[in-house]
């Protein structure tokens, strides 16, 4: 049984941010459509480390990938250990006879599928004359997701960064900027600087509270947000959710453990409250932003969808250019 071994180097000279838009968006739509086997993730919690495990399985019928993901996150793993907040490893399984093709190291698949999933959601809620971003977070989805906006916008003309230290703004803006010269890109000392007179707004943070107040929303803004991926999470006021269209990327997930999952709990929305999940929109059942003055939100959770698309495409291309070896298990 020989099995190709991708390290976290290779997954990322193999993914390029267009490329890993365009087969999420079509694993958004498979999903919708009903060719998709994807049980919800299971969590191991390890409170004492505030940190936690998934397991993340899936299956995508028509383009026959199968994948399964183990990811943590760990907040304090970098000021602690050295290590990231986030790793991961994805293995990727041939459906016709469930041998192992490929082990890969999950944690670049998992920044450029989260951050695909934003872009994909700007490019259908955000106004299409979106030119001011606003990042709340400087960690690495405050880098991918820009990646990404800036693939779907093309002419964002102001990035407005916050962050808790103003150290880590600092060297956000020292690194992107040169890569993003058409665009300027700026730390604001207060996190209402950043959300006021965006047009774009992302949240990365691992918040258990919430930090953007409804009150610094405009109209017409669309919000990512990308932080509340597990149960207690949230970085937005609810009164901001009570306002907005809400677009979820899956129901179930997004109840658990997404931005809506502390209000829901509470009382303070219901189910009437989330317009749709975002494959229906994609897919074309549900539509997309409507009014130039409505709030548009996308509660991102991560689906197992986007990563066994990411890993197809990744063992795809890593076949064709010869990357990676191949071990006998």
């Amino acid at each position: 049984m020989r099995v190709l071994l991708l390290c976290e180097d290779e997954i990322a000279s193999l993914l390029s941010i267009g490329e890993v838009m365009d087969a999420v968006e079509n694993a958004f739509k498979e999903y919708a459509l009903g060719y998709v086997q994807m049980p919800p993730k299971l969590y191991l919690s390890y409170p004492e480390d505030k940190g936690d495990l998934r397991t993340m399985p899936c299956y995508i019928e028509r383009l026959e990938v199968s994948a399964v993901k183990i990811v943590n996150s760990h907040p304090e793993n970098p000021k602690k250990f050295g290590l990231p907040t986030v790793m991961a490893i994805v293995i990727l399984t041939d459906p016709k006879n469930g041998q192992p093709l490929a082990i890969m190291g999950g944690r670049n698949i998992t920044a450029m599928r989260t951050a695909a999933a934003g872009g994909i959601a700007a490019k259908y809620l955000a106004r299409k004359e979106s030119r001011v971003v606003g990042l709340v977070g400087t960690g690495v989805q405050a880098r991918t997701q820009l990646l990404a906006l800036c693939s779907v916008y093309e002419n964002l003309e102001k990035v407005k960064v916050w962050d808790i230290s103003s150290s880590a703004r600092k060297n956000y803006v020292d690194e992107m900027q040169p890569r993003f010269a058409e665009s300027k890109i700026v730390s604001v000392n207060r996190l209402r600087d950043a959300v006021e007179g965006a047009d774009i707004i992302v949240t990365t943070t691992p918040s258990r509270k919430p930090l953007v107040m409804n009150d610094w929303v405009p109209a017409g803004v669309h919000i990512n947000c990308i932080g509340a991926d597990a149960p207690g999470k949230q970085e937005l006021d609810p009164a901001i959710l009570q306002r907005a269209k809400i677009v979820v990327d899956c129901w179930e997930q997004a109840l658990h453990g997404g931005e809506i999952n502390v209000p829901l709990t509470s009382g303070l929305i219901t189910k009437d409250n989330v317009w749709a999940e975002l494959g229906e929109i994609v897919a074309g059942f549900k539509s997309a932003r409507t009014l130039k003055d409505e709030v548009t939100v996308f509660d991102s959770t991560g689906l197992a969808i986007q990563d066994a698309a990411t890993a197809g495409l990744a063992y795809k291309k890593a076949l064709k250019n010869g990357v990676g070896r191949f071990v006998d298990m």
